[in-house]
């Protein structure tokens, strides 16, 4: 088995988001990459690391990654501190919760992601400007849209929990359950295990076949 490679990349830019979570946006150091795949990002003197779909396009001349801060973590602590002119360990580009090219083109899309799960969406979205997609994020507060702005106001929804300052309130199972689908839409799931098993049963209730439902667990 081929050794997974790790470079030190230096941190470009830091984008706080909320209290909690962030961006950092770091040199490309010749990462090659798909949209949806990931990477392990770590602090630089340490021993560990996590894995982080990348945010950004393959076509960008950065890399960039979606931060939440678990305050007990090993990791994501000693990220939040670290700013622009700081260095980050970074492994090569792995995963397949990609899109074909050519499928990208003529088929219609489902996203839905939880929190930061938001990640592979967002490079999809930049890699293919002109993808028939719809990205239902599941989230607690209306602040925790990450960068919006980024994606088509009428393709993507806000499903906020918590509060009433989303698109829709409440989860996006019952968003889904109140908005089926054509059974041919190719879905993509990135989150929490709960969420994609209880939206995958959803969908296939749909008549959306298992091969076109695809999944990525974060936590």
């Amino acid at each position: 088995m081929q050794k997974r490679r790790f470079n030190l990349h230096t941190i470009l830019e830091k984008r706080v988001l909320t209290d909690s979570t962030f961006v950092l946006r770091l040199e490309h150091n010749g990462l090659e990459f798909t949209a949806g795949q990931h990477i392990q990002v770590g602090p630089p003197n340490g021993i560990h690391t996590r894995e982080y779909s990348i945010y950004s396009a393959p076509t960008d001349d950065f890399i960039e990654i979606l931060v939440r801060e678990i305050e007990d973590g090993v990791v994501t602590p000693a990220l939040k501190k670290l700013e622009a002119g700081d260095s980050v360990v970074v492994n090569d580009a792995v995963g397949y919760f990609t899109i074909d090219k050519e499928v990208a083109e003529g088929k219609q899309f489902l996203f839905v992601a939880s929190g930061t799960g938001i990640s592979p969406f967002h490079s999809f979205v930049k890699a293919f400007p002109s993808l028939n997609y719809t990205l239902v994020h599941g989230i607690r507060f209306a602040e925790e849209a990450y960068e919006r702005h980024h994606y088509e106001p009428s393709r993507y929804v806000a499903c906020t929990s918590r509060d009433e300052k989303g698109d829709f309130h409440g989860r996006v199972t019952d968003w889904l359950t109140q908005n089926p689908l054509n059974n041919d839409t190719l879905c993509y799931l990135c989150g929490n295990c709960d969420m994609i098993h209880d939206v995958y049963d959803i969908l296939e209730k749909q008549g959306v076949s298992s091969k076109n439902i695809f999944t990525e667990v974060y936590f």
